[in-house]
């Protein structure tokens, strides 16, 4: 009789704990709805980051604005330096009047060299140490999971030195992906176009 009703209790603890979880993920996707976070957001990442001003982020406070990003890494002498260059040519030709509407992300793919001095120095060499232009860097694995997230792939080759996608990105004011731009020097007149027309969908 005692093992019957220790076995009930046991089916009782188990349910009471399924239907505390369920409720629990039921109040966060509810949470988000209310905050205007879809599932597809990447602001459902939960990783801070670190600016090129030591400050630390999540990517949700980053929602309102139209993102366009791009990970690189600053010790790069091949590719990065392009994705630089092609990402100040699609700011300078957006319209002047959506300008604070976008920010110009870059993501760091190698935390480990990227510190927040580093990413300033790099910010300052390039002129680029003003809004809205925004260097992040995380740990090794929340980098990982956003390279995924954009479709990035790299690999480490050297202690210095990496092959990555050359993919830039633009996400809604919800943190949803809606255009990549793939390549180095591409003509960026899609990209602005999907910026503009993301701008305008308030």
């Amino acid at each position: 009789m005692k093992k019957i009703i220790y076995f009930a209790l046991g089916i009782m603890f188990l349910v009471s704990s399924c239907k505390q979880s369920a409720d629990r993920a039921t109040e966060e996707i509810a949470q988000k709805s209310s905050e205007g976070i879809s599932e597809m957001s990447v602001y459902n990442l939960p990783s801070t980051w670190t600016n090129q001003n030591n400050e630390d982020i999540q990517l949700k406070d980053l929602k309102g604005d139209v993102l366009v990003m791009v990970m690189i890494y600053t010790s790069c002498k091949a590719a990065c330096p392009r994705l630089v260059a092609d990402m100040r040519n699609i700011e300078e030709k957006l319209p002047n009047d959506i300008k604070d509407e976008v920010k110009m992300i870059f993501v760091s793919i190698d935390p480990e060299t990227d510190t927040p001095e580093r990413l300033k120095a790099f910010a300052k060499e390039n002129f680029m140490d003003e809004d809205p232009y925004i260097f992040l860097r995380s740990s090794i694995e929340n980098t990982r999971e956003f390279a995924a997230v954009l479709a990035v792939n790299y690999k480490q080759i050297t202690p210095m030195d990496f092959s990555h996608s050359n993919i830039i990105s633009v996400f809604n004011r919800q943190g949803e992906l809606v255009f990549q731009q793939e390549g180095l020097g591409v003509n960026s007149d899609n990209t602005i176009k999907s910026i503009k027309e993301t701008v305008s969908k308030k």
